[in-house]
């Protein structure tokens, strides 16, 4: 097994690796299980469903419990359609920085973590590291539980969770949940001369978007909670991105689609919004009904994704400031995984190199001087934990 000297020389590696969500991530996870077997540590697959896709977790160390878990996601956002000016699946230095897809988002995280895998099975642990790469990330967020859970079941208990995420080596404590549901809003077509006796999904799919411009509205005049002040914005958001459908300028649509999520603070319930949500489609499909039997307003759900609350004197807080020497309170707005370990009883923050302005970006990099930072707090890490 040819061995990888430093942290770059991984991400390298790992960056020409084409694991776009929508593809296999085997051949990554293949190189990963060798590189570790390298060092002598032993690793474990958890497959898709579909069989195309695995998670990996692997640990080294004393059998104990107390350890430290690294982790990271292996896939990528699509480069179609940006701008490069270099090979996405090419590791390039250009200007103090290394380009490539994955480069900041969290390919590099990922290569410290493996790193710091390999110098761990020389040193002399008091407790184990143990190593979390997921797949389907960038979709959700969701798939990570089998992961969680599996290691839960075949490892002793961590006390600690670093997800890399790009945070600038910032200790995060804390990000926003999320939800979302794909909507399809069901009308009947008539003649747009004979209106009210059609019923237009597209115009009712606008009432309900409204609704949603009037939660965002009070949500922004409420005085915020403590937990939700550190945001910005710091309230929860409802958002519509996308919206299509109908059939011509003078039919009502019969057919509109559209998804709404929901970027909720901690402190507040996604059951509470989705409660919310149900009611007032169940209104309008009530209102579209009167019209025509056949119509209605069906709620798909899509991705949810609990609030990373901060801990009171949580131990991963703790660790991380005295690794770092960050002592500042910071908090962002978009989701993690982090948040699935500390719902399974983690302490959890996010800390990883990079800045997340250049994450699904065309021409994506981490800086030299991050990834330098990041081995650095690599190599303190283990020195904590050998002690």
């Amino acid at each position: 097994m040819e061995k990888y000297s430093n942290s770059r020389e991984i991400l390298a590696k790992l960056i020409s690796f084409p694991s776009v969500s929508r593809d296999s991530n085997l051949p990554l996870v293949e190189w990963v299980e060798s590189y570790l077997a390298g060092y002598g540590i032993a690793s474990c697959r958890i497959m898709s469903p579909c069989g195309t896709k695995a998670h990996l977790y692997a640990q080294t160390g004393r059998e104990v419990d107390g350890g430290v878990i690294l982790s990271g996601h292996t896939d990528v956002v699509p480069v179609e359609g940006q701008a490069w000016t270099t090979d996405p699946w090419t590791l390039t230095e250009r200007d103090g920085k290394l380009y490539g897809r994955g480069a900041c988002d969290m390919k590099g995280f990922d290569a410290l973590a493996l790193m710091a895998m390999a110098r761990a099975s020389t040193r002399p642990l008091k407790r184990p590291l143990q190593l979390a790469l997921s797949f389907d990330e960038e979709v959700g967020c969701a798939a990570v539980v089998d992961l969680i859970e599996t290691m839960l079941g075949a490892l002793p208990k961590a006390r600690e969770v670093i997800v890399g995420e790009p945070t600038m080596m910032r200790v995060v404590t804390g990000h926003k949940g999320g939800l979302a549901y794909n909507i399809h809003v069901r009308g009947f077509e008539v003649h747009s001369s004979l209106l009210p006796y059609g019923v237009s999904a597209i115009m009712q799919a606008a009432k309900l978007i409204d609704w949603a411009n009037q939660r965002n509205a009070e949500n922004a005049a409420r005085p915020p909670t403590e937990l939700a002040a550190p945001f910005d914005p710091a309230f929860t958001t409802l958002h519509v991105g996308r919206i299509e459908g109908g059939t011509a300028h003078n039919i009502t649509a019969k057919d509109c689609r559209f998804l709404m999520e929901f970027r909720f603070v901690p402190g507040e319930s996604p059951e509470d919004w989705a409660r919310a949500l149900e009611a007032k489609a169940a209104e309008l499909t009530a209102e579209m009904q009167k019209i025509h039997p056949d119509t209605g307003i069906d709620l798909n759900p899509g991705f949810a994704l609990p609030a990373l609350a901060p801990e009171t004197d949580g131990p991963a807080e703790t660790l991380a400031r005295r690794l770092t020497g960050d002592n500042g309170r910071h908090v962002v707005s978009y989701g993690t995984e982090g948040s699935q370990f500390q719902t399974r009883g983690y302490s959890t923050v996010v800390c990883g190199p990079g800045d997340i302005a250049q994450a699904h970006q065309p021409d994506e990099f981490l800086s030299l001087d991050q990834l330098a930072a990041g081995e650095a707090f690599m190599d303190r890490l283990l020195d904590s934990m050998c002690v």
